[in-house]
């Protein structure tokens, strides 16, 4: 049987992916929105992604956005989605880091992978094939710095460190959460247990990687003498959700057709590297629950299919995708948030429990309530209200039936 968290992560993953030939300061204004509504709604996380170039995915510095969205919200934590480590000195990444998590006070998390896009590297000199070396670098030398058991001097052929130090500790303790962006490759999932941190596999599930990404994992920590825990592990699906899966995919279907990366502004000739190529149709995707698209029982039907799948993860991240409309977006959140996450984080099975123990009892739980309203009136000298003597009538009436019913078997069994 697949492992459950006792109480599973939802939240959002914004890169953001926005079509080309919008506003862009409205654009980044929507991200910031939909992050504060989520907040109101209860939700666990927001992961904000770090791009430089290609148009559409906006947002350079994720820390910056990070620290506004903080000062916007009450409770949701705010994590890099991801923060890219080849373009950053590593002792900057840490030291960052630690002054927002206390600015937040342990509302932040540093999610980090070696770059999506190429054309970043591109711009900066840095050659695709080294990216993942970078990135393993660069981590090694971060977790060093955040565990603070020494100072760290190390020499590459992009970075040095001599006898650094971080001048604050983290406020969360042991140190800020960390996760390591997981796509098709074992890199990884490879990063994540070798040093204990949390996963993020950001390509979700519709891929030939996805059943043995926590194999991969559980490996590298074994061999590192590391542990790590499925309840750090989410899992990044675009989600929508309306009152049947005929609406929601009626709402989304325009959105999905026009999608930054294939098509911007409905041009088709502005087509990218085609992120949902060979996807298929959005009802093929839903009824594969490679995208968690319907009803509420239709989105959590999928979610116990990813959970078998996996193994067990321990949270579910929305991928922000704008195919809908805006209020349809904000009511396919909130959809989720009242009638789909309470399904996997024991808030459910209390309040069935409680209230079919109450029909079940209903003649002993509420039997003695009709007496006691007459007493109270018959202890104070009042007149029963002729509703209270109509009930007494009624009630004895219903008595005296079932007493005649139960006579009525006895006699037929004798």
């Amino acid at each position: 049987m697949a492992y459950r968290p006792k109480r599973m992560k939802f939240g959002i993953f914004i890169a953001p992916f926005h079509r080309v030939g919008e506003n862009p300061t409205l654009a980044l204004r929507r991200d910031m929105q939909l992050i504060e509504r989520l907040d109101d709604l209860g939700y666990d996380e927001a992961w904000i992604g770090e791009h430089h170039s290609f148009g559409r995915e906006i947002i350079a510095d994720p820390v910056v956005f990070m620290a506004a969205a903080a000062e916007r919200t009450r409770r949701i934590k705010l994590g890099t989605g991801v923060l890219s480590l080849p373009y950053h000195h590593p002792l900057m990444v840490a030291d960052r880091m630690v002054q927002l998590d206390h600015m937040t006070e342990g509302r932040v998390m540093l999610g980090c992978g070696p770059g999506a896009l190429s054309s970043d590297a591109h711009m900066m000199g840095i050659p695709s094939t080294e990216q993942r070396r970078r990135m393993g670098e660069s981590l090694d030398a971060i977790m060093k710095l955040l565990r603070r058991e020494e100072l760290v001097t190390m020499k590459t052929d992009w970075f040095e460190l001599r006898d650094a130090q971080l001048q604050l500790a983290s406020y969360s303790d042991p140190h800020l959460p960390v996760s390591v962006a997981a796509s098709f490759t074992p890199a990884g999932p490879m990063a994540a247990g070798k040093h204990g941190v949390g996963l993020l596999s950001v390509a979700g599930v519709d891929n030939t990687g996805f059943e043995r990404t926590w194999g991969w994992a559980e490996e590298a920590a074994a061999e590192s003498g590391r542990t790590i825990s499925r309840d750090h592990w989410k899992v990044v699906v675009p989600i929508h959700v309306a009152e049947s899966r005929k609406q929601a995919l009626a709402e989304i279907e325009e959105g999905y057709r026009i999608r930054a990366y294939t098509g911007d502004a409905g041009n088709p000739a502005a087509a990218g590297p085609g992120l949902f190529a060979g996807a298929g149709t959005l009802q093929d995707q839903a009824e594969r629950s490679t995208a968690l698209i319907g009803s509420p029982d239709d989105v959590a039907q999928s979610i116990e299919i990813i959970i078998e799948r996996s193994g067990g993860i321990g949270g579910i991240l929305a991928l922000a995708h704008e195919w809908a409309g805006t209020e349809a977006t904000y009511r396919s959140f909130e959809l989720f948030a009242r009638h789909v996450a309470p399904r996997f984080q024991g808030q459910l099975d209390p309040i069935l429990k409680s209230r079919d123990w109450v029909e079940g009892n209903m003649r002993e739980v509420f039997g003695g309530t009709l007496p006691a309203l007459a007493k109270a009136f018959t202890d104070a000298g009042k007149e029963l209200p002729a509703s209270i003597v109509q009930q007494q009538k009624e009630r004895e009436e219903r008595r005296k039936a079932r007493a005649a019913a139960n006579a009525g078997k006895q006699s037929d069994g004798a």
